[in-house]
């Protein structure tokens, strides 16, 4: 397996496939690089080289006990970069990774980046507070904690099953082998990580991150997201960027990219084009 071992020894699993201009992927909680393989075959096909890891604690990588936090998830993000040594690379979060994508390019710096898109993503932040009136309490992760501490199999079987990918709306059709895949990769991946990772993502203010990326960043939401809700993100994050577009999608759930993946694949490619 290709790896990489980063400075507190942490080793960071990640796919490398093709040639041409890379495209690096940062999957959603509590998931894994598999979560793109849709995406990493159209933009290999594309003539694009694709790139996905598996976040600290998830999947392939190191079921290390700490440094489930934003920082860490960006630095790891930053030494990947520099092992591989990317230049003009687009990056492309979804949900969680989104900011992580988020924070490394206000952590890190642009020089290796071209483009950006965020999709389904946490940022600006997740959390009600009283700079963020349209945040969720905090009581609705307390609540996911507590899921994953009472029987996390369980609890990775039934958020894929209903708002995950609005398979709980009326006549949406599910999908037995999309849920099974959600479960197969969260549970592959360290409940230790996937715990604090909760307070990672609802926790997190990325508003200072967004003010300062100046390349391209391309804003993808699904206007019926049950997970992270819309109005509080995408429209919030393109406004504290400077160089936004946006593309919101009526209905679509928080999953977009594996129930929408030709839709969402266009216009990522679209965007990538320009």
């Amino acid at each position: 397996m290709d790896m990489i071992t980063v400075k507190d020894g942490t080793q960071i699993y990640y796919k490398d496939w093709g040639n041409g201009q890379p495209i690096v992927f940062s999957h959603g909680w509590p998931l894994s690089a598999d979560d793109w393989d849709t995406q990493m075959l159209f933009f290999l096909n594309h003539g694009y080289r694709v790139i996905a890891h598996d976040r600290r604690g998830h999947g392939r990588s190191s079921q290390v006990s700490d440094g489930h936090d934003m920082d860490h998830y960006a630095d790891d993000l930053a030494a990947l970069t520099e092992h591989l040594d990317l230049k003009n690379a687009i990056h492309v979060g979804h949900s969680t990774g989104g900011g992580e994508v988020v924070h490394y390019l206000g952590r890190h710096g642009e020089s290796r980046v071209a483009k950006a898109a965020i999709l389904s993503a946490v940022p600006p932040l997740m959390l009600k507070t009283t700079a963020n009136p349209g945040g969720l309490p905090k009581e609705v992760f307390d609540n996911l904690q507590a899921q994953l501490l009472a029987n996390r199999s369980q609890f990775y079987r039934d958020l894929p099953s209903g708002p995950f990918y609005g398979f709980n709306r009326p006549g949406v059709k599910s999908s037995e082998a999309v849920i099974h895949n959600w479960w197969r990769q969260g549970m592959m991946g360290g409940a230790k990580a996937h715990y604090d990772g909760i307070v990672a993502f609802s926790q997190t203010d990325f508003t200072e991150d967004l003010k300062k990326i100046t390349v391209p960043v391309l804003v993808m939401h699904g206007e019926d997201d049950q997970i992270v809700p819309f109005a509080d993100s995408g429209p919030l994050s393109a406004k504290l960027l400077k160089n936004a577009e946006t593309k919101f999608y009526p209905g679509f759930p928080h999953g977009m990219p594996t129930t929408h993946a030709g839709q969402i694949n266009a216009d990522l490619l679209a965007f990538i084009k320009k």
